[in-house]
């Protein structure tokens, strides 16, 4: 079973290439360049540098969203592609989801939280029970406040990751009165790693879609829309 995974949903970019439960590639870059630059020339990368065939592999995997309408777009569009080209099945995995397997098997809550501005987050809450990743708050746009709140209210101990740490860390600080961390830099940013052990769950329990079915989950209007619904309430 070969599948190859990517993210586009934040900062991130990200591919991967599993095959039969071993990474055997994972290509992730963090740094000052949009995705339509960067994600085919990883996928292209990995293809290359495992001496691959992409007609060899059985799925594409994708974060589906929440996260950056343009990042989620090239994503999107990127899985189709592919999966048209290739005839493969596209398994779309939720972004929040995917953050919180980076931290597999711990008994901690989980929160991964992506910023989403305006004191937003993308967010959820997660624990694993032995292998099986619990979600115990789906995927949201939320505000951190209401989170934090109901992260003191559970009295468990949490481990915060993702993009929007850093951004509110400092209100995290002040606001959280039971145990937390903050996941370590190799864990604490998306990893289409992380995306492709998940959709190969995803795929033996026969969650994936045609290319053509393929829809990314955006959560919230965009910045453009949100703009112009304002702009049409205040006429």
């Amino acid at each position: 079973m070969k599948i190859l995974a990517i993210d586009s949903s934040g900062l991130v970019a990200s591919a991967a290439l599993l095959d039969d439960g071993i990474m055997v590639a994972e290509y992730t870059v963090d740094y000052k360049k949009t995705h339509s630059q960067t994600l085919l020339p990883m996928v292209d990368e990995i293809v290359q540098m495992t001496q691959q065939e992409l007609s060899e592999i059985d799925a594409v995997a994708v974060a589906k969203g929440p996260g950056s309408f343009t990042g989620l777009r090239i994503g999107a569009a990127t899985a189709k592609g592919l999966g048209l080209a290739l005839k493969k099945p596209v398994i779309g995995v939720p972004t929040v989801d995917a953050l919180a397997y980076n931290l597999y098997g711990t008994e901690r809550l989980i929160c991964p939280l992506m910023d989403a501005r305006r004191g937003q987050v993308y967010t959820g809450l997660y624990t694993f029970e032995g292998e099986n990743l619990i979600v115990l708050r789906e995927q949201e746009v939320a505000l951190l406040d209401d989170i934090l709140k109901e992260l003191n209210g559970r009295g468990a101990p949490v481990i915060f990751l993702g993009d929007g740490v850093a951004v509110h860390s400092e209100k995290i600080k002040e606001a959280m009165c039971v145990p937390y961390s903050f996941a370590p830099a190799h864990l604490a940013r998306q990893r289409a790693g992380a995306v492709a052990a998940l959709a190969a769950v995803y795929y033996a329990e026969g969650k994936f879609t045609s290319a053509m079915e393929h829809v990314p989950v955006y959560l919230r209007l965009s910045q453009a829309e949100r703009e112009r619904a304002e702009r049409i309430g205040h006429t």
